[in-house]
């Protein structure tokens, strides 16, 4: 397991095979999943690791598991992801986080430091994040990480909004921390 990032209260490093377990608890629960198609099962969970273990090796980055600092216990994922909306290639922010610990400002702060990292390290112009259309938790967090809606789109079936956030946003020093 390689570390990537680390904040005031988070870590975020790669995936493991041993994160199956806590990994589940999140991605299977209904409500944090209520718009995504489905939860996801055990098998599928397994299936999410081991994309982001290969995305990991060929490109360099993917979503990362998300620890609690002061205790190392895994309780969400965050960090970057390619997607092609509209035809096009674009680096997304995704995020999900344990049901019981919304609303304390953990996913702003994992999606404030993919957000930093992302534009340091890869060549890009903008990141984006795909929220379903009506998911203003997701909203909000992409929100607090500087990003503003660019459009809306039917994406895999489903609307979304486009969140955006571009370089020049970052390099002119308008963004501020992630509040908590």
């Amino acid at each position: 397991m390689r570390f990537i990032l680390e904040t005031e209260r988070l870590i975020l490093r790669e995936f493991a095979t041993s994160d199956l377990e806590p990994l589940s608890k999140i991605l299977s629960d209904p409500v944090t999943m209520q718009f995504y198609p489905a939860p996801l099962n055990r098998d599928q969970v397994a299936e999410w690791i081991t994309r982001n273990q290969n995305r990991y090796r060929e490109i360099g980055y993917g979503l990362w598991a998300m620890l609690l600092k002061i205790t190392g216990e895994l309780i969400g994922d965050c960090g970057l992801t390619r997607q092609t909306v509209d035809g096009a290639a674009e680096i997304e922010i995704g995020y999900h986080l344990r049901r019981d610990l919304w609303g304390r400002g953990y996913a702003p702060e994992a999606a404030v430091a993919a957000r930093d990292w992302g534009f340091k390290t890869l060549e890009v112009s903008q990141l984006i994040s795909l929220v379903r259309v009506g998911n203003l938790p997701s909203r909000r967090v992409a929100e607090k990480a500087g990003m503003q809606q660019w459009k809306t789109i039917l994406w895999r079936d489903l609307e979304h909004w486009i969140m955006r956030i571009e370089r020049a946003q970052k390099e002119k020093g308008e963004l501020k921390p992630a509040p908590k």
